[in-house]
């Protein structure tokens, strides 16, 4: 139950205090009994702030217990809702203003049933047309909740006189209601276009706000009407500031529908060519802070925009910067920072201004003035810049330090000469005190330094083996190892970081303790020198009280020969420390799990080596069901292994060899239609199956004897070898049937023309008897077509940079490639990750928006399971011509130029 209001104590003024602490519904709902009250006392009912009487509890204190647990998401059974409601009806009779306001509102969080709602809808019309004003539009918005569209068409009359009412509280009650009608009965909304056109004249500043987005919402589906309506609307009509920017989104909006290169087809890039961007720029001289905002924001989050388009926007956020409201300075700070991602320059004239923001006391503020100055700093100013953020950084909150490290980042690989300054700031933040996420940030920010910044890499390594001596967290200290491991082998002297190493051995927990195990042995597999102390060391870790350690530290000494015993030789020692997991973890665990103990070990190489996005599942129409192998597999068997189970129990397939890949189901019917077929490509060295996944759904046919008659003639390299046909298909019953091809080893292309013919019979439903004459026919399916990514198996890699650099350049091939126009980059980059088949790595098929060069890195395994890598690098210019260099890496010079035909061709 809640506690009456009370003043606190000035020793308690720290303490949290909640006046419905306590609340329980049994016992509001024992409460809610007064409004049962024969004698009830407005005045007594209408006290909500004051406190009152113990003996009575106010009718106006029991509403708002009840909306508070319906907002904290209580459910009231049917009864204890029906209850309560026509108890609250009851307070219709009261006169007062403030108690009938909390009446409505309760009424709307209700929700009554469509049989309750006759109760109050009567009292409800009453209101409506009060001569109270703040009945009236209360009245309105209740009703427009909870009513119907059979008593919406009564009351439309009353909504249409509201709308166009003099006083504004009831024109925008009637709006907004529209708003929300308009979602449920769109074509009775839409017959009060002329009310709506009517109130957006309106001098009234929320009436003009919501008649604007009703009538925006009534005509969104007609963009030439919209597009008439802000042409209108922008000569000067609208007053309300509110209204100003929302017609300032629609007329941005509608700038956007029309292409860049149909706004530039001349070649001449002027500002005013852009449509409504006269209108843009004429709102940055509004005397409403907010249009001005909006406008500018509008103006740089145009698509395609030019600087020149960009300066009078810049210009009014740098008069923001110097604000004394921190909401406005904020605004402009966090606009020029997008901005400042693509379009930096433009930026720079306003570094001034938010060098003296970085010291403001709202730290949002100050976090995005330093993330924007040092993505639009220049490289004499990074000293200056870094001097600043350290007595800044001790400042603010982990989240934001995260942003500046991020920042600092960037700033690094964009001047990579100031390496020094940025790498030291780093190391000395880094041993701070600091959350997880926090380190994690500055940790991944010096590895990423040490990679692409060459003469970084020294200094780096002995930051992080510093952090990792008092480093607390497990992870971060497991992965700073494994990159010390495959880096810190290559520097100029090695031995100086064994002892970073080895104390994580001593002091560290289990987890640590294996990672540097493991480190270690990398270091004597690439370090010949180092070996004897390697050996040292390991032999000390068998007697670590871990299995896991002493584990990892046998299997390393056997490998390198510490013990006396052979070794292996050295490229499978550095193949098994260095070389990465070439199966998906996802399939290593499932074939793990399906393995059953026999006397045949697991063979790792019988696990399938393609990345699955999801399972494979058939596109299908709503209410049917999956067809064939398209379906979800019964077992934890993923459909790889069931696809090859499937075919080497069919004997005319079983000396194809090993299935190298299956493709996802291609539609070859309509969604709906009589048959539903699909097929799906299975791909062996010297053949092809084509699997066609048959459904039939017509309850009054059976087919019997399908096949599938495949026309070559478009794939002159393929040869038919068999066809399996299915020899009953009942209605609803899905079924397979098979054509196998001869193909040259390697690849071939072609087109299939493909036509299902079968046998159909009559089906008696009543019965299920199918008739014993049947009728030959046949169905003509889509073609189907046997492309380049039908070779590849998508298959990640987990470092790239090490995966290229060990696959050496002997296979190499790079040519440059014109992709002609493209709308953007990352059009050009799906298309030719779709064209190759093959898997992206690090994120790298993620276009940033608009973008004017990109890298896109790809990893697979071609037939005749040869790795491949592949290095795209994408440009862009202003006409949108599209050039790309194409870079591979493979174990055959073979697959590497097929690689460069493949794409030259597509």
């Amino acid at each position: 139950m809640a506690q009456p209001l009370v003043k606190k104590d000035d020793d308690r003024d720290d303490e949290e205090y909640s006046p419905f602490l306590g609340i329980e519904k049994g016992a509001v709902l024992q409460e809610a009994r007064v409004f049962n009250d024969p004698q009830l006392d407005p005045r007594r009912c209408s006290q909500a702030t004051l406190v009152v009487d113990i003996d009575g509890v106010a009718c106006v204190q029991v509403i708002t217990k009840l909306l508070y647990l319906l907002n904290q998401g209580e459910t009231f059974t049917k009864i204890e809702a029906t209850e309560v409601f026509f108890a609250v009806t009851k307070l219709f009779q009261s006169k007062d203003i403030g108690l009938r306001r909390m009446v409505y509102l309760m009424i709307k969080e209700l929700s009554p049933s469509a049989d309750e709602v006759i109760i109050v809808t009567s009292s409800l019309m009453k209101d409506m047309n009060s001569k109270t004003d703040m009945y009236r539009a209360n009245a309105i918005r209740v009703l427009c909740r909870i009513t119907d569209g059979t008593l919406l068409t009564q009351i439309e009359r009353y909504l249409k006189q509201a709308i166009v009412d003099k006083n504004p509280v009831v024109a925008s009650a009637a709006l907004v209601s529209g708003i929300h009608l308009l979602q449920t009965n769109p074509e009775i909304v839409k017959r009060w276009s002329n009310e709506v056109q009517e109130a957006v004249q309106s001098r009234a500043a929320l009436v003009q706000f919501h008649a604007l987005a009703l009538l925006h919402q009534i005509r969104q589906n007609d963009r030439l009407a919209v597009s008439k309506l802000v042409t209108s609307l922008t000569r000067g009509t609208v007053r309300s500031p509110l209204a100003q920017c929302l017609l300032i989104r629609y007329a941005s909006q509608c700038s956007e529908g029309i292409p860049i290169q149909v706004i530039h087809e001349s070649g001449n890039t002027q500002p005013g060519d852009r449509p409504f961007y006269d209108y843009l720029e004429s709102c940055l001289r509004h005397k409403a802070e907010m249009v001005i905002f909006e406008a500018a924001r509008a103006i740089t989050e145009l698509s395609g925009v030019t600087s020149r388009e960009l300066t009078p926007a810049i210009t009014v956020l740098q008069l923001f910067l110097s604000s004394s409201k921190p909401v406005l300075r904020f605004a402009a700070v966090r606009t020029l920072n997008k901005v400042a991602m693509t379009h930096p320059m433009a930026v720079t004239n306003c570094n001034i201004d938010m060098e003296s923001l970085i010291s403001d006391q709202n730290r949002s503020i100050a976090t995005l003035a330093i993330t924007t100055l040092l993505k639009t700093g220049n490289e004499s100013s990074v000293d200056r810049l870094m001097k600043q953020i350290t007595n800044f950084m001790s400042d603010i909150a982990d989240e934001f330090k995260i942003v500046v490290v991020e920042a600092i980042r960037s700033l690094c690989l964009k001047f990579p000469l100031k390496y020094r300054s940025l790498m030291n700031f780093l190391s000395n933040i880094l041993r701070e005190e600091g959350g997880f996420e926090y380190k994690k940030a500055i940790v991944d920010s010096i590895v990423i330094l040490i990679r692409d910044i060459p003469d970084a890499k020294e200094s780096g390594l002995f930051h992080l083996c510093e952090f990792i001596e008092d480093c607390e967290f497990t992870y971060l200290s497991t992965q700073i190892l494994h990159f010390l491991g495959n880096e810190g082998p290559k520097t100029s002297d090695p031995s100086k970081y064994i002892r970073y190493i080895y104390n994580r051995v001593i002091l560290e927990n289990a987890t640590v303790r294996a990672s540097a195990v493991s480190t270690l042995a990398k270091f004597g597999a690439m370090v010949d020198s180092l070996k004897p102390r390697i050996f040292v060391l390991l032999r000390r870790c068998l007697f670590d009280s871990d299995d896991e350690v002493r584990d990892r530290a046998t299997l390393y000494l056997n490998m390198l020969g510490g013990d006396g015993i052979v070794s292996e030789t050295g490229k499978d020692v550095k193949e098994f420390l260095f070389g990465s997991l070439d199966v998906p973890l996802g399939n290593l665990e499932s074939s793990l799990k399906n393995y059953e103990p026999s006397e045949e070990p697991f063979d790792i190489n019988h696990v399938p080596k393609e990345v699955k996005a999801q399972p494979l599942a058939e596109k299908k129409a709503p209410g049917k069901k999956p067809t064939g192998l398209g379906a979800a597999p019964t077992g934890p068997t993923s459909t790889v292994d069931a696809y090859e189970k499937l075919l080497s129990s069919i004997p005319e397939f079983a000396g194809f060899g090993k299935l190298f890949k299956s493709s996802a189901p291609v539609d070859l019917t309509e969604a709906e239609t009589e048959y539903a077929v699909n097929v799906v490509k299975h791909i062996y060295d010297g053949h092809v199956v084509f699997q066609y996944n048959c459904t039939n759904t017509i309850p009054e046919q059976l087919l019997e004897n399908v096949s599938v008659v495949v026309d070559t003639s478009e794939a002159e390299e393929f040869s038919e070898l068999v066809s399996k046909a299915l020899r009953s298909l009942p209605y609803d019953s899905p079924g397979q049937t098979f054509v196998a091809f001869e193909k040259p080893e390697g690849v071939a292309f072609g087109k299939f023309s493909n036509v299902l013919r079968f046998i159909v019979k009559e089906v008696d439903t009543s019965t299920g008897e199918a008739e014993e004459d049947g009728v030959e026919d046949e169905y003509q399916l889509e073609d189907l077509d046997v492309v380049a990514a039908d070779y590849m198996l998508k298959v990640g890699v987990s470092n790239f940079k090490n995966a290229w650099e060990s696959m050496g350049d002997d296979c190499e091939r790079v040519d440059e490639y014109g992709l002609g126009v493209r709308e953007s980059l990352a059009e050009a980059v799906n298309a030719v990750i779709i064209i190759l088949g093959m898997q992206p790595c690090e994120g790298t098929e993620v276009v940033p928006s608009n973008s004017r060069s990109h890298t896109c890195l790809l990893s697979g395994v071609f037939i005749g399971n040869v790795k491949v890598l592949v290095r795209l690098s994408f440009g862009i210019d202003g006409p949108k011509q599209v050039a790309m260099k194409l870079a591979v890496r493979s174990e055959d010079p073979a697959v590497s130029d097929t690689i460069h035909e493949i794409v030259a061709s597509g």
